[in-house]
Protein backbone atom coordinates (compact mmCIF):
# COMPACT_ATOMS: atom_id res chain seq x y z
CA UNK A 1 0.00 0.00 0.00
CA UNK A 2 1.43 3.36 -1.01
CA UNK A 3 1.01 6.25 1.41
CA UNK A 4 0.77 9.64 -0.28
CA UNK A 5 0.73 12.79 1.82
CA UNK A 6 -1.56 15.33 0.14
CA UNK A 7 -1.52 17.70 3.12
CA UNK A 8 -1.12 21.47 3.20
CA UNK A 9 -1.20 24.37 5.68
CA UNK A 10 0.62 22.38 8.41
CA UNK A 11 -1.84 19.45 8.40
CA UNK A 12 -1.23 16.05 6.82
CA UNK A 13 -3.86 14.24 4.77
CA UNK A 14 -2.98 10.80 3.50
CA UNK A 15 -4.17 8.80 0.51
CA UNK A 16 -3.75 5.04 0.70
CA UNK A 17 -3.36 3.58 -2.77
CA UNK A 18 -2.17 0.51 -4.58
CA UNK A 19 -2.89 0.50 -8.32
CA UNK A 20 -5.65 3.04 -7.51
CA UNK A 21 -6.61 5.26 -4.56
CA UNK A 22 -8.46 3.40 -1.81
CA UNK A 23 -8.91 5.74 1.16
CA UNK A 24 -8.22 9.35 2.16
CA UNK A 25 -7.46 9.97 5.82
CA UNK A 26 -8.55 13.41 7.02
CA UNK A 27 -9.55 16.43 4.95
CA UNK A 28 -8.76 20.12 5.21
CA UNK A 29 -10.16 23.36 6.48
CA UNK A 30 -13.46 24.49 4.99
CA UNK A 31 -13.06 26.52 1.84
CA UNK A 32 -9.73 24.91 0.94
CA UNK A 33 -10.97 22.38 -1.64
CA UNK A 34 -8.76 23.92 -4.38
CA UNK A 35 -5.69 23.29 -2.19
CA UNK A 36 -6.64 19.64 -1.67
CA UNK A 37 -7.34 19.21 -5.38
CA UNK A 38 -4.00 20.82 -6.25
CA UNK A 39 -2.06 18.64 -3.80
CA UNK A 40 -3.71 15.51 -5.16
CA UNK A 41 -3.02 16.59 -8.75
CA UNK A 42 0.65 17.26 -7.94
CA UNK A 43 0.91 13.71 -6.57
CA UNK A 44 -0.81 12.17 -9.60
CA UNK A 45 -4.09 11.45 -7.83
CA UNK A 46 -7.48 12.54 -9.13
CA UNK A 47 -9.60 13.52 -6.15
CA UNK A 48 -12.63 12.12 -7.97
CA UNK A 49 -10.95 8.68 -8.01
CA UNK A 50 -10.83 8.40 -4.19
CA UNK A 51 -13.87 6.30 -3.25
CA UNK A 52 -13.80 6.63 0.56
CA UNK A 53 -12.47 8.85 3.30
CA UNK A 54 -12.18 8.75 7.08
CA UNK A 55 -11.69 11.53 9.62
CA UNK A 56 -9.57 10.80 12.67
CA UNK A 57 -11.68 13.37 14.57
CA UNK A 58 -14.11 16.16 13.86
CA UNK A 59 -12.08 19.35 14.23
CA UNK A 60 -11.91 22.02 11.47
CA UNK A 61 -8.47 21.11 10.13
CA UNK A 62 -9.28 17.39 9.90
CA UNK A 63 -12.93 17.44 8.84
CA UNK A 64 -13.73 20.92 7.50
CA UNK A 65 -14.13 19.75 3.90
CA UNK A 66 -16.25 16.67 4.62
CA UNK A 67 -19.49 17.76 2.97
CA UNK A 68 -17.68 19.34 0.04
CA UNK A 69 -15.82 16.07 -0.56
CA UNK A 70 -19.04 14.08 -0.24
CA UNK A 71 -20.50 16.28 -2.98
CA UNK A 72 -17.60 15.18 -5.18
CA UNK A 73 -18.78 11.57 -4.79
CA UNK A 74 -16.42 10.37 -2.07
CA UNK A 75 -18.12 8.34 0.68
CA UNK A 76 -17.49 9.21 4.33
CA UNK A 77 -16.73 6.32 6.68
CA UNK A 78 -17.77 7.28 10.22
CA UNK A 79 -17.25 5.20 13.34
CA UNK A 80 -20.51 5.17 15.31
CA UNK A 81 -18.78 6.70 18.35
CA UNK A 82 -17.96 9.76 16.19
CA UNK A 83 -21.50 10.52 15.00
CA UNK A 84 -22.37 12.83 17.91
CA UNK A 85 -19.22 14.91 17.27
CA UNK A 86 -20.22 15.79 13.71
CA UNK A 87 -22.90 18.42 14.56
CA UNK A 88 -20.57 19.99 17.14
CA UNK A 89 -18.06 20.82 14.41
CA UNK A 90 -20.21 23.68 13.14
CA UNK A 91 -19.91 25.42 16.54
CA UNK A 92 -16.19 25.96 15.84
CA UNK A 93 -16.87 27.65 12.52
CA UNK A 94 -16.95 31.36 11.78
CA UNK A 95 -18.87 32.72 8.76
CA UNK A 96 -15.66 33.60 6.91
CA UNK A 97 -14.70 29.89 6.88
CA UNK A 98 -17.50 29.12 4.41
CA UNK A 99 -18.16 25.85 6.19
CA UNK A 100 -20.66 23.49 4.57
CA UNK A 101 -22.46 21.60 7.33
CA UNK A 102 -22.03 17.84 7.24
CA UNK A 103 -25.19 15.93 6.43
CA UNK A 104 -25.66 12.87 8.61
CA UNK A 105 -27.41 10.91 5.89
CA UNK A 106 -25.57 8.82 3.31
CA UNK A 107 -22.48 8.21 5.48
CA UNK A 108 -21.05 4.72 5.91
CA UNK A 109 -21.47 4.29 9.68
CA UNK A 110 -19.58 1.37 11.21
CA UNK A 111 -18.59 0.16 14.66
CA UNK A 112 -14.99 -0.30 15.73
CA UNK A 113 -15.62 -4.04 15.71
CA UNK A 114 -16.81 -3.87 12.07
CA UNK A 115 -13.91 -1.73 10.92
CA UNK A 116 -11.64 -4.57 9.79
CA UNK A 117 -14.33 -6.08 7.59
CA UNK A 118 -15.44 -2.70 6.24
CA UNK A 119 -11.87 -1.64 5.43
CA UNK A 120 -11.11 -4.94 3.70
CA UNK A 121 -14.07 -4.29 1.40
CA UNK A 122 -12.34 -1.09 0.23
CA UNK A 123 -8.96 -2.79 -0.16
CA UNK A 124 -7.33 -1.73 3.11
CA UNK A 125 -5.92 -4.34 5.52
CA UNK A 126 -6.26 -2.96 9.04
CA UNK A 127 -8.67 -1.68 11.64
CA UNK A 128 -9.83 1.49 13.34
CA UNK A 129 -9.36 1.88 17.09
CA UNK A 130 -10.51 4.50 19.57
CA UNK A 131 -7.69 6.77 20.76
CA UNK A 132 -9.45 9.45 22.82
CA UNK A 133 -7.58 12.24 24.50
CA UNK A 134 -7.24 15.06 22.01
CA UNK A 135 -11.01 14.70 21.60
CA UNK A 136 -13.51 12.06 22.68
CA UNK A 137 -14.14 11.11 19.04
CA UNK A 138 -10.47 10.57 18.11
CA UNK A 139 -9.66 7.35 16.30
CA UNK A 140 -6.54 5.91 14.71
CA UNK A 141 -6.26 3.69 11.65
CA UNK A 142 -3.85 0.81 12.21
CA UNK A 143 -2.70 -1.15 9.17
CA UNK A 144 -1.64 -4.77 9.43
CA UNK A 145 1.89 -3.84 8.30
CA UNK A 146 2.51 -1.87 11.54
CA UNK A 147 1.62 1.57 10.21
CA UNK A 148 -0.75 3.87 12.12
CA UNK A 149 -2.47 7.12 11.20
CA UNK A 150 -3.03 8.90 14.48
CA UNK A 151 -4.53 12.30 13.70
CA UNK A 152 -3.85 14.58 16.66
CA UNK A 153 -2.97 11.88 19.17
CA UNK A 154 -0.64 13.49 21.71
CA UNK A 155 3.00 12.50 21.19
CA UNK A 156 4.09 9.53 23.35
CA UNK A 157 6.87 11.55 24.99
CA UNK A 158 4.11 13.62 26.66
CA UNK A 159 2.79 10.56 28.51
CA UNK A 160 3.29 10.29 32.24
CA UNK A 161 4.24 7.19 34.18
CA UNK A 162 0.72 6.95 35.63
CA UNK A 163 -0.96 3.74 34.45
CA UNK A 164 -4.28 5.57 34.01
CA UNK A 165 -2.78 8.28 31.77
CA UNK A 166 -4.88 8.19 28.56
CA UNK A 167 -1.89 9.19 26.44
CA UNK A 168 0.10 6.24 27.77
CA UNK A 169 -2.88 3.90 27.37
CA UNK A 170 -3.35 4.88 23.71
CA UNK A 171 0.31 4.41 22.83
CA UNK A 172 0.49 1.14 24.77
CA UNK A 173 -2.51 -0.07 22.77
CA UNK A 174 -0.79 0.88 19.50
CA UNK A 175 2.46 -0.83 20.54
CA UNK A 176 0.50 -3.97 21.50
CA UNK A 177 -0.94 -3.99 17.97
CA UNK A 178 2.58 -4.00 16.50
CA UNK A 179 2.68 -0.38 15.36
CA UNK A 180 6.17 0.64 14.28
CA UNK A 181 5.55 3.67 12.03
CA UNK A 182 3.28 6.61 12.80
CA UNK A 183 1.81 9.10 10.36
CA UNK A 184 0.50 11.99 12.48
CA UNK A 185 -1.92 14.75 11.55
CA UNK A 186 0.85 17.33 12.03
CA UNK A 187 4.58 16.87 11.60
CA UNK A 188 6.66 14.21 9.88
CA UNK A 189 6.24 10.46 9.81
CA UNK A 190 8.06 8.84 12.75
CA UNK A 191 9.11 5.51 14.13
CA UNK A 192 7.27 4.67 17.33
CA UNK A 193 9.64 5.32 20.24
Amino acid sequence: MNIVNVGYDSTNYYVLADHRPRLLIDVGWPGTMPKLQNQCKQKGIALADIPYFLCTHYHPDHAGLVQELKREGCKLIVVDMQVSAIPVLKTYMKPQYHYVEIELKDNVVITLEESRTSLSQVGVAGEIIATPGHSDDSVSLVLDDGTAFTGDLTHPLMATDAPDDPIRQNWDKLRAMGVKTVYPGHGPMAKLP
